[in-house]
């Protein structure tokens, strides 16, 4: 895990960026976004096949501040953590959710290297990093979750994505109005 403001490269890519103290931020900021993606896992409201929680929000918002290398890694670290029996993951789902939970790690990679290419920065680019973080997590979902359940590409659209859209939604416009301010108040709008 490098800085991305290194010596090499010294203009700030993303929000983490602008704290100082490179290797413990990075470090601190990694294990915080894995903390942070397993505790919005305990945010859930049970609906059968998979659970919804905030997730996402903080797994797409998280890879935006971060950037590819320490989203990518926390993501991991949450993923490998989960699978040791760190108990984070969504209280209810079961193997239905795996594919989300793969979908979060490729999300995370993605919606990170979209910021590190300085692109998550206003309202629109935001909103439009969020929906494309969104759909690389229903890609895996609705994937792993069609197999699973045995079900066609309508049912398992109908199971693992129309439910999610009305707060994905509502996180999309939180992030869209969040990252812009946060930018703003770092004063460091490129």
């Amino acid at each position: 895990m490098s800085s991305y403001a290194s010596a090499a490269n010294p203009s700030v890519r993303v929000l983490g960026d602008v704290i100082p103290g490179e290797r413990v931020r990075d470090v601190l900021l990694t294990v915080g976004y894995a903390a942070a993606i397993g505790v919005s896992a305990q945010v859930a409201i049970p609906l059968q096949p998979v659970p919804i929680t905030g997730q996402t929000f903080a797994v797409l918002l998280g890879a935006i501040v971060l950037g590819l290398g320490r989203a990518a890694v926390g993501g991991g670290l949450y993923l490998s953590l989960g699978m040791a029996g760190v108990p984070w993951f969504a209280p209810t789902g079961g193997g239905a959710s795996v594919g989300y939970i793969i979908g979060f790690l490729a999300a995370a990679v993605v919606v990170g290297l979209i910021a590190d290419r300085g692109f998550a920065r206003s309202p629109g680019s935001v909103a439009l990093t969020m929906v494309v973080g969104n759909v690389v997590i229903y890609a895996f979902g609705v994937g792993v979750l069609a197999y699973v359940l045995s079900l066609n590409t309508t049912a398992a659209l109908a199971a693992g994505v129309v439910p999610f859209l009305i707060g994905d939604a509502l996180k999309i416009a939180a992030a869209t109005a969040l990252v812009p301010l946060a930018w703003k108040l770092t004063r460091r709008e490129d």
